[in-house]
């Protein structure tokens, strides 16, 4: 699977892209909110938040398509899309 970050998603984890392996089953969008945390315990940057604190107020996309609902069960050829809060007009 694919998880691609964005605006202050990418700055916490220092990565615009990230490949994860499902074969432990199935996994929720909770189950890799959490594995996400675990990954990037700590901001990669000094001017942004932790990802742990940042994915409380995430949407995200999986396949193009939005979602908040955490029970989301994804597959292995998934591509997830972390997208913080945007600012500006």
């Amino acid at each position: 699977m694919k998880i691609r970050f964005f605006a202050a998603a990418a700055a916490a984890t220092g990565a615009e892209e990230q490949q994860v392996d499902l074969s432990a089953g199935a996994v929720t969008l909770a189950d890799l909110s959490a594995l996400l945390v675990d990954s990037y315990p700590a901001s990669a940057s000094s001017h942004t938040p932790p990802l742990s604190e940042l994915l409380t107020r995430c949407s995200f996309l999986v396949n193009e398509v939005s979602t908040r609902d955490l029970t989301v069960v994804l597959q292995a050829g998934d591509v997830v899309d972390v997208l913080p809060p945007f600012a500006g007009g």
